[in-house]
């Protein structure tokens, strides 16, 4: 379905459509993870033997790794979620020099700890650098109206109310690092990141270098899901 106040020309609704299919199906094969985050959070700060390093200088101990976009925030998404990029990480679905050797060299075990013990994470928001206004303004609207002209749902369809995720298998992304997810959505739009052929690539190539920027500003000033969820509709 559309959500109310979202504009429904027939591009929208195709792509609309096409995306949320392919949500449905993502979140009618969701499989719970359980892990033990004990285990988890021994990975976290230690790394597994002499083959998987230490989560923590890059991603820190409580998973709000380092405000400059490099690394993701993890704190808080789905097991589900975490343990699926993972798992994609390591049969290089998603390509990453860093990530696929350490994803490799995991057990499923130890994936679903990793994943058990930065889903219960509550790291905090870290400042990072203010976006111009009318920059979040166009991501605004993107994430919440989406753009007739372009054919594009808003965000909001997948990602929930204010970018705090649909979970299991659909993540948050308020309070997520803008230079981040501004990464990933280039990486969707040139083909690099193959995790969602039909839904995320398709959205992301009818976005301009600008409007991938908003979205990111937008997000990243959410804070996170407590915040956003509390942030007024227009």
């Amino acid at each position: 379905m559309i959500l109310p106040g979202r504009l429904i020309t027939a591009g929208c609704i195709g792509v609309a459509f096409l995306w949320l299919g392919l949500h449905a199906a993502v979140q009618a094969q969701v499989t719970p993870v359980t892990g033990d985050a004990r285990r988890g959070a021994a990975i976290a700060a230690q790394g597994v033997g002499d083959n998987v390093p230490p989560c923590a200088p890059c991603h820190a101990l409580n998973g709000s790794a380092d405000a400059s976009g490099a690394f993701p925030r993890l704190a808080g998404q789905s097991a589900y979620y975490l343990a699926w990029q993972i798992t994609e990480y390591a049969s290089g679905v998603r390509a990453s020099a860093i990530m696929e050797p350490i994803a490799k060299a995991l057990s499923a075990d130890d994936r679903a700890a990793v994943a058990a013990y930065f889903a219960a994470s509550d790291g905090p928001f870290l400042v990072s650098k203010k976006a111009d206004p009318t920059l979040v303004e166009r991501g605004r609207q993107l994430a919440r109206v989406g753009d007739e002209a372009k054919a594009l749902p808003s965000c909001n369809n997948c990602h929930g109310p204010g970018g705090t995720g649909e979970f299991p298998a659909i993540p948050y992304l308020a309070g997520q690092y803008a230079d981040y997810t501004a990464q990933q959505l280039t990486l969707w739009q040139g083909g690099s990141r193959k995790g969602s052929p039909g839904g995320m690539a398709e959205i992301a190539k009818r976005l301009s270098e600008q409007d991938i920027a908003a979205v990111a500003a937008y997000y990243q000033q959410l804070r996170g899901p407590v915040e956003a969820s509390a942030q007024p509709t227009k």
